[in-house]
Parts: structure tokens; sequence; C-alpha cells
């Protein structure tokens, strides 16, 4: 079954409340072939990963109900999301925040507002398994 998703485009959850946001990403992300389910809050992001199986997590941190970090902690909580990259995209870079998206599971780290110019390419980078660690580098 597995081999099956292969020629099918990658598919991308997109979590954030901000709409103008989540419609500038799933607009980037469509054009560039990606499949994208959206969420709007942390309660609905963790039903659609879990009934979609995306294959990256695009994660706002400030959201309604359940915030991204503590979404990012459950997902990874979970057997089947451990290899799923979840990336933190967030207008909130303040010092630490980067360090704190990593220790709650996330593989990298993306502030706003998104470059829409470099954004298809750090996608691609995290489904290839980039991951960036606290010390500030990255591991391959």
């Amino acid at each position: 079954m597995e081999e099956s998703r292969i020629d099918l485009p990658k598919k991308i959850l997109i979590v954030d409340d901000n709409q103008d946001s989540l419609e500038l990403v799933v607009k980037i992300l469509k054009n560039r072939g990606y499949q994208t389910i959206e969420a709007v809050d942390g309660q609905e992001a963790l039903k659609k990963a879990v009934a979609e199986r995306p294959d990256l997590i695009l994660m706002d941190r400030s959201l309604p109900k359940i915030d991204g970090y503590e979404v990012t902690r459950r997902l990874k909580g979970r057997e089947e999301f451990k290899d799923v990259p979840i990336v933190a995209l967030t207008a909130h870079a303040m010092r630490g925040d980067r360090e704190k998206a990593l220790e709650a599971g996330c593989e990298g780290y993306i502030s706003k507002p998104i470059n829409i110019r470099e954004l298809p390419g750090l996608i691609t980078s995290y489904l290839g398994g980039r991951k960036e660690s606290i010390l500030g580098g990255e591991e391959e």
C-alpha cells in the first residue's frame, strides 16, 4: 500500500489560525504540486493529522484550543508520526521560540512573514530529511 503513494503528490497539513497566512501557504504549495490539508486550531490539527496521515506538517505556534507545541508533542508521542516532519511556522519570533519548537519535537522552524521564494525549497529539504538541532546546526 505504501508503494502506491510514491507517485502521488506529497500531502502537507498546514495548521494556522491566521486566514491570510493559511491561504498564502496553501497557494504556494498547491502551485508546486503539493496536496494540502488545512486546520485552524489544535484540536482540528490532531484530528486531521490522524485521519489524513500527511507527509509533513507546518504548525503555527499560537493556536486556539491546543497550542502548536502541545499538538507537536502529542503527535510525536504516537508511533505513526515519529518520522513525519513537523515544522514550526510562526510570527512569534521571540528569543527561545526556535529552541522551544525543536524541544517539542519539531524538525525545523520557519518564521513569518513567509519568504515565498524560499518556502518551496525549505519544504523539499524537510521532506528529504532535514532536521535542525537546538545547537543551531542541521542534522541530515
